[in-house]
This record gives structure tokens, C-alpha cells and sequence, in this order.
């Protein structure tokens, strides 16, 4: 059987370009709270109720230990609101996705476009990250040099999932169900907070499957420099489920489409 992603060509580059493009004349507007969001978290948790936690059981600061959290959650937040929110106004409002059809391009290379630059967003939103907490003291290694290629495959895996969800909402208030009921709880389950041993073993279980789990864990050790072999597993994991989701989307965006 022939995979969806079989379908895009190069073409799809066009419709990322459109966004680049889109998003180049509003970066002012855009671009800035990737940057701000986090220096609210590292004030408020890192310097506030850090003051209380003095050292974690693997020996760091809080402080130390949620920033590099903030690098993946944010490109989480990134990608998954581009392909969701944007997507939809372009596809049901604005009605982009049908002008853009009446061109050569075929249906899986507008979709493939949009996942690539809700990627595109997501990794824009972890260097800034980066730089933020890179400001504070908190990057302890030349390896954090990795986490924008990490990033590329989380962006890409939030975005295609984001797409989904976009492929199947009625309305644009129904994502809402979404950030409910799969954001905020891997975003509080994932180890941003706290360690995962502090959890009963079926939530530790639960928690490992999260994609944002991974991407914290592969995140966390780059910029600490806690290396071993256990971040590649954890990115082929986050690689899978970006296989399996972008061929889904391509699928429903499809049938969305065209009915």
C-alpha cells in the first residue's frame, strides 16, 4: 500500500514559503511570546517557589531542571497551535487552501506545507527558548548545539498531530477539547515539573508514552549534558509517532477537503 507522504513533492516548499512569507510581515507580532512565556515561567516557578525546593534527588536546582523542559514545551505549543488555529482560519475562513488548489498542487503537498512550517514555528520557538535560558546561566553544554535538530522532529510530530485534530473539529472552538484533554495533561505529566519517579509506576508508564515525555528527556540531557544512548531511542520514538501522524493528516485532511 502507498503511503499519503508518497504523494508530496517538492512543491509543498511553495505553500511553506506563503507562511514564511506571511510571517515575515507580522514577526513583530509573531515572534514574541516564545521569548516572553518562558522568562514568565523561569520567574515565577524557577525564582518563586524554586526559592523553597532546594535540591532535586538527581542533584540540580529546580530551577536547573525545568528550563530545559521549557525548550520542548514550547515548541510543542508552537507547532500544535500553527496547524491548528492558523490552519484553520486559512482553510475554513480565509479560504486560502482553496486558492492555493486551484494551482498545481495537489491536496497532500498544501497539507504537507502547512505541517512544515507549524515544524518551522516549533523550532523557531525552541531557539528562542534557548537563547532565554542560555541568558540565565541554565545551558550546561555544547551539546544543547543539538536541540533545533530535536526540535525539527517534535515540531514535526506536534504539528502533523495538530493537523488532525484540525482535519476532524467542527468548529474552531472545539479545539479547545484538544488543549483540554491532550496538551495540558502531557504538559503537566511530562517531567517539566517534576521527576517521573515521583509518580505511582502506572502513571510513570503512562507518562513514558507521551511524546513530550521523550522530547523533554532528549532536550533536558543535551542541554546538561547528560548524554547516553537512550536519547536516540527516544528520538526514534518521537520519529514513529511523526511518521504515523503525518500520514493520518494527509489522509483526513483529504476527505475534509474535498467532501
Amino acid at each position: 500500500m502507498q503511503l499519503p507522504m508518497t504523494r508530496v513533492t517538492y512543491r509543498a516548499i511553495r505553500v511553506w514559503q506563503r507562511d514564511l512569507d506571511t510571517f515575515l510581515r507580522l514577526w513583530k507580532t509573531e515572534s514574541w511570546w516564545p521569548t516572553i512565556e518562558p522568562l514568565l515561567y523561569l520567574s515565577s516557578l524557577g525564582f518563586g517557589l524554586g526559592v523553597y525546593i532546594t535540591r532535586l534527588s538527581n542533584g540540580l536546582s529546580f530551577l536547573e531542571f525545568i528550563a530545559p523542559a521549557f525548550v520542548a514545551t514550547t515548541a510543542m505549543f508552537a507547532a500544535s497551535f500553527e496547524c491548528m488555529f492558523s490552519s484553520f482560519v486559512r482553510m475554513e475562513f480565509q479560504r486560502t487552501f482553496d486558492a492555493i488548489l486551484a494551482t498545481p498542487l495537489t491536496i497532500e503537498e498544501v497539507i504537507a506545507g502547512e505541517i512544515l512550517w507549524g515544524m518551522t514555528r516549533g523550532v523557531f520557538a525552541a531557539v528562542s527558548v534557548l537563547f532565554v535560558i542560555s541568558l540565565f546561566g541554565l545551558v550546561h553544554s555544547p551539546w544543547a548545539l543539538l536541540t533545533p535538530l530535536v526540535a525539527v522532529v517534535e515540531g514535526l510530530m506536534f504539528a502533523s498531530v495538530a493537523m488532525i485534530i484540525t482535519a476532524i473539529v467542527p468548529a474552531i472552538d472545539a479545539f479547545n477539547y484538544y488543549i483540554t484533554l491532550g496538551i495540558t495533561p502531557m504538559f503537566l505529566f511530562s517531567a517539566v515539573f517534576f521527576p517521573l519517579d515521583r509518580l505511582p509506576q502506572i502513571a510513570q508508564t503512562i507518562a513514558w508514552v507521551s511524546p513530550l515525555t521523550h522530547a523533554v528527556y532528549v532536550q533536558r540531557s543535551l542541554i546538561l549534558g547528560q548524554i547516553s544512548w537512550n536519547l536516540v531511542w527516544s528520538v526514534l520514538w518521537i520519529a514513529f509517532l511523526a511518521l504515523i501522524a503525518f500520514n493520518v493528516s494527509l489522509v483526513l485532511m483529504r476527505r475534509r477537503l474535498i467532501k
